[in-house]
């Protein structure tokens, strides 16, 4: 079992590194941290002593006094490092750095000379460290207007806002669950050598893009999704994490359920449930009355609940939080709820009859790589 602690663990890759972590807790134990430890110099040693692995995230990005932005992020490594010291251990510590590295702000300036000061740290005590130079990071449920143009533009699309490109260059963008694979990947690949090894890692893209060419695509989703309920063509991985992206900014609680047409006549009703510009898979189940299903959730799966006929009752809480979302659906007014990833989420039959669902799912099931993680709402 390897120990491992991420500072800045609340923060935007700190929270989807800590749950990726969860999804292998077989070979993996999380180390708590909260940031009052830095405040909390005894706080910090304790939280030190317990790590095998110290991913270092913890930083700010943005500051109204520059110099203040600088003295505050290397003021952070120096507390590590001192409360690593009088603790007398030696951890392996992957650090997050920046390609911003090479310009000359006091954020770039904050990293590169970091990312140095750990370097040399790891060569006088003879343990293991990993600069990660990182490229601009996305991806679901980041700080609009601090984390990313992408969590800024997702944002403004579901909040009636327009979003603006003030300088349309090429990005090189990296999901944040690429990000995750490629620092798990890097602790393991050290545990393996088992001696040892200080290295630079410049962390490739995931792909290249013009800021106007996404903000095309997440007009696009808002259109078409946000607005109608379609679920839009999705042509590789990279756009479907841009989607799962976009949709993490909607306010769940008033966009669902979804309304569906209905048209009728002397034969009965027709509904239409989903169009796709997406393949997938359909299914139904047939709910006996006070009966659950689900209590899972995915981390890349897009996935509908369209009630058909009965009475439910859907719930959604987003793993690592508290709040649950409740929605109750009729078949006798047709209605679906898509389920965000990383939410664990169920349905149950709160009526008197037989419940009807109708289930869509982006992926066909592979019992190898199901993508289904269980956990109670």
């Amino acid at each position: 079992m390897i120990k491992v602690g991420i500072t800045g663990q609340a923060g935007f890759v700190g929270t989807h590194l800590y749950n990726e972590l969860g999804l292998q807790s077989s070979k993996y134990e999380r180390i708590p941290f909260d940031d009052n430890f830095f405040s909390h110099f005894e706080l910090l040693c304790s939280f030190v002593k317990r790590c095998d692995v110290i991913i270092h995230l913890a930083a700010v990005n943005r500051h109204s006094d520059s110099k203040k932005l600088y003295e505050i992020n290397i003021g952070l490594i120096n507390l590590l490092l001192k409360a690593i010291d009088k603790e007398k251990v030696n951890p392996d510590i992957i650090f997050s750095s920046s390609t911003q590295e090479i310009f000359d702000n006091p954020y770039g300036k904050s990293k590169l000379d970091g990312r140095i000061m750990l370097e040399k740290w790891a060569h006088e005590h003879k343990t293991s460290f990993t600069g990660m130079i990182i490229p601009n990071v996305f991806g679901p449920f980041g700080k609009p207007n601090y984390n990313s143009f992408i969590a800024t533009f997702c944002n403004n699309l579901t909040h009636n806002q327009e979003p603006q490109v003030i300088n349309d260059i090429e990005v090189n963008l990296l999901y944040v669950s690429s990000l995750c694979k490629q620092i798990l990947f890097d602790i393991d690949e050290k545990k393996n050598i088992n001696c040892p090894t200080i290295n630079t890692k410049v962390l490739q893209p995931d792909f290249v893009m013009k800021i106007s060419e996404i903000l095309l695509l997440l007009n696009i989703f808002k259109e078409q999704y946000f607005d109608q309920g379609i679920i839009p063509i999705l042509s590789n991985i990279d756009e479907i994490n841009l989607f799962n992206t976009f949709r993490s900014y909607i306010d769940i609680d008033k966009y669902f359920p979804f309304k569906l047409k209905q048209k009728a006549d002397e034969r009965g009703t027709f509904v239409e449930t989903i169009r796709l510009g997406i393949g997938g898979q359909v299914s139904f189940s047939v709910t006996n009355p006070e009966n659950t299903r689900g209590n899972h959730y995915h981390t890349r799966k897009l996935e509908r609940f369209t009630v058909i006929k009965g009475k439910a009752r859907i719930q959604l809480r987003r793993i690592g939080t508290e709040k649950v979302y409740d929605f109750v659906l009729d078949g006798k007014n047709p209605s679906y709820v898509d389920i965000p990833i990383w939410f664990t989420h169920n349905i149950t039959n709160i009526g008197d009859e037989e419940l009807y669902t109708q289930f869509w799912i982006s992926e066909w099931y592979d019992e190898k790589n199901s993508d289904t993680f269980f956990e109670q709402v």
